[in-house]
C-alpha cells in the first residue's frame, strides 16, 4: 500500500515489491470424512437438498388466500405438508424453489379445488393433520416422500389436466398408509 506523501521515507531505502513466502501449502483437496461426492444421497426420510429452501417458505405461504380447506384442515398444516413437496421438486431440478413447485403441491392435493373430490379430502385430512406441529416433520417427509416424481416433473398445466381425474397417481395414494 502506497504511504501518504506526508509520511517520512528515509532516501535510501529500497523499494518493496512481493516476495513469494517460504513455504507453500499443499492445494486443498475434498478428502474430508464426511465429504459427499457427487449428487446428496436419496432414500426414505432423508429429505431432498437444494439451493435457498427457506425462500420456499415464504413462497408456499403466498398460497394461504387461495386455498380450499375443509372443515377441520388447518391451513399451517397445509402450507406446511406442500412445502415439503414443492422442496422436492425443486431439488429435482437442482435449483431454488420457484411458485411451480409449490402450485404443482397444492393443485394436486386439492387445496386450490372448491369443489374436491370427497375421497380426496377424506385421505388427505389425517395425512396433513399435525404437519405444522411440534413433531410435523414425519408428516412433511411422508408427504413428499408419498408424491411420485413423475408428478413432481409435469408442468402445472400438465398437474391441472391430470386433476381431478388421476388424482390417486398424482399424490400416491398407494403410498398413503404411514
Amino acid at each position: 500500500m502506497a504511504a501518504p506523501k506526508f509520511a517520512p521515507v528515509p532516501p535510501v531505502e529500497d523499494a518493496r515489491s512481493y516476495s513469494s513466502p517460504d513455504y507453500v501449502p499443499r492445494q486443498w483437496m475434498p478428502d474430508r470424512p464426511a465429504e459427499i461426492v457427487g449428487f446428496q444421497p436419496k432414500g426414505t426420510r432423508l429429505g431432498y437438498q437444494g439451493p435457498d429452501q427457506g425462500f420456499g417458505i415464504k413462497i408456499a405461504n403466498t398460497f394461504r388466500p387461495k386455498l380450499q380447506l375443509a372443515a377441520g384442515e388447518s391451513a399451517d398444516d397445509v402450507v406446511k405438508g406442500c412445502l415439503g413437496i414443492g422442496l422436492k421438486r425443486a431439488s429435482l431440478f437442482s435449483r431454488a424453489p420457484v411458485v411451480h413447485d409449490f402450485t404443482i403441491a397444492f393443485t394436486v392435493w386439492g387445496f386450490l379445488d372448491a369443489n374436491p373430490p370427497a375421497d380426496l379430502v377424506a385421505m388427505r385430512a389425517p395425512l396433513f393433520r399435525g404437519a405444522a406441529g411440534h413433531h410435523g416433520y414425519h408428516h412433511q417427509r411422508h408427504l413428499a416422500d408419498m408424491v411420485p416424481e413423475s408428478t413432481l416433473r409435469m408442468t402445472p398445466q400438465q398437474a391441472a389436466a391430470a386433476y381431478p381425474g388421476r388424482w390417486r397417481d398424482l399424490v400416491g395414494a398407494d403410498h398413503a398408509a404411514h
